[in-house]
């Protein structure tokens, strides 16, 4: 089901770049006190773990998007709204994300779904009757809706939120290298080949040199050069056509919740679900404004209003008190 969102944007806040810009670098917010826990992963490599305490019967997972970090303006933003509503959370950070590097070669991607369903196995162990939902923003989402695409009826999520997925991994990399978007791919793709290079020289058996990460200069070729070969896709293309959670809509049997603004300056408006992509499991939410990952409105006094810190809750407290 395809559904118009009510958000409006500030009105100088119009601009989908300004949304974006705003909400992720503009914005100054503490984050709240959380216990940090490693879990260690059954390959043999680890994730961070950041739990929030709350009073809540149940919990929400999160998920960031690329080279997301604990200063992510949306996690902490959230994880507020959290707080201040007492419920109980636990953010995953992706392999190497947390501020130490992992200890494989290989990290995370789009598709990379096998450490978001060991954390939900490993949080269902330790408290069967605790009910779950989670939220994934952007390369999280995507990886979100493709976990609930292959567990299908199986999803032990009450409910699962993605805000700003890349529908079509392919579309998103030629709208990163088209125009103004290109200032989002450039930031990316910095810290991304900084990455790579500080932990090339202890992995000998890297299927590329530093000076292919060194030429580097589009999130394409990133992935042909890099993410593509370090898990197993035969280039780029395979990689977004296997990953992508467009294919994986359809075949979601558990409830599901995407909020998506049809300006996002990260993908192309085309990738955008039609009705029939979706199962009836699947309502999407579009606005016609809100940037990536941004939905700034306005408050009655003027002052920038975060509306996904409100509407997330809003969506997660319908379903678990149905």
């Amino acid at each position: 089901m395809i559904v118009q969102s009510e958000f409006a944007p500030a009105r100088w806040l119009r601009n989908p770049h300004a949304q974006t810009v705003w909400a992720s670098t503009v914005r100054r917010i503490h984050l709240p006190t959380l216990q940090n826990e490693r879990l260690e992963l059954p390959d043999g490599d680890f994730v961070d773990l950041f739990h929030l305490a709350g009073t809540s019967q149940f919990r929400v997972c999160l998920f960031h998007g690329l080279e997301g970090t604990l200063e992510s303006n949306y996690l902490k933003g959230l994880l507020n709204a959290l707080k201040r509503l007492g419920i109980c959370a636990t953010l995953m950070m992706f392999r190497g994300c947390s501020g130490e590097p992992n200890r494989f070669l290989r990290t995370y991607h789009s598709g990379h779904t096998q450490d978001i369903r060991y954390l939900i196995s490993v949080l269902q162990s330790r408290n069967p009757q605790t009910p779950l939902a989670a939220v994934g923003y952007s390369l999280g989402g995507n990886a979100l809706l493709k976990y609930q695409g292959e567990e299908q009826a199986a999803s032990p999520l009450s409910i699962a939120i993605a805000v700003s997925p890349p529908f079509m991994l392919a579309g998103g990399a030629r709208q990163l290298n088209r125009g103004i978007s290109k200032i989002y791919q450039r930031h990316l793709i910095k810290l991304m080949k900084k990455k790579m290079l500080i932990r090339l020289p202890v992995h000998t058996n890297a299927p590329f040199a530093p000076k292919d990460v060194i030429g580097v200069q589009t999130l394409y070729e990133f992935d042909d050069k890099i993410t593509a070969p370090l898990h197993g896709f035969d280039g780029a293309d395979h990689y977004y056509t296997e990953c992508s959670s467009k294919k994986y809509l359809h075949k979601i049997a558990s409830p599901t919740h995407i909020v998506y603004s049809r300006d996002d300056p990260f993908f192309e408006c085309e990738s955008i679900p039609r009705e029939q992509d979706l199962s009836s499991y699947v309502t999407l939410e579009l606005s016609d404004h809100g940037g990536h990952v941004g939905f700034v409105a306005q408050s009655p006094t003027g002052m920038p209003n975060y509306w996904l810190e409100q509407r997330l809750p809003e969506i997660i407290g319908a379903k678990m008190s149905a």
